[in-house]
């Protein structure tokens, strides 16, 4: 199997997009933040001493997404149409669970996925939300990062 981010000399390129057309690309993202219960209850009430903490991260995924070609160094730069984030309350009490799910929907129209935009706004957003809260909360943990959905391109779509 050929490499798509290896060239002829066997050195790092990025790929080549020029002759692909242009379709309407779509990707979901999603994953999950668990801390204590009274870091979950800050968020939950708005009250944590850094301000609000959803809010903040929901602009931090958008942030991270647009800049995510910055990040990933093989990623086309895109022009995004529209990045929307999610911020969902989760408890489980059976096993003393408290977590944030974020989910982050990229759409753009172009030669190439939007699946990284999406994976990297829900990383940003989630690493926001520990950095807000690592004084109540130094043992988050971060987990359950995926690709839920994509759809556009050649390869079709894709539903987790």
């Amino acid at each position: 199997m050929k490499l798509t981010h290896i060239n002829e000399s066997n050195n790092p390129t990025m790929v080549d997009v020029s002759t692909k057309d242009i379709t309407n690309r779509v990707a979901v993202a999603r994953g999950e933040i668990s801390m204590n219960k009274d870091a979950f209850n800050m968020i939950k009430n708005n009250n944590a001493k850094k301000g609000p903490v959803v809010d903040t991260a929901i602009i931090a995924a958008i942030m991270g997404a647009k800049k995510t070609s910055d990040l990933i160094p093989m990623c086309h730069p895109l022009f995004l149409s529209k990045i929307d984030c999610k911020a969902e309350f989760k408890v489980d009490k059976k096993n003393d669970l408290y977590m944030v799910i974020l989910e982050v929907v990229a759409k753009c129209e172009s030669k190439t996925g939007v699946e990284m935009e999406a994976l990297s706004g829900v990383s940003i957003g989630l690493l926001t939300i520990y950095d807000m809260l690592k004084a109540v909360d130094k043992s988050m943990t971060i987990s359950n990062i995926a690709l839920i959905s994509k759809s556009g391109g050649k390869s079709g779509d894709y539903q987790r």
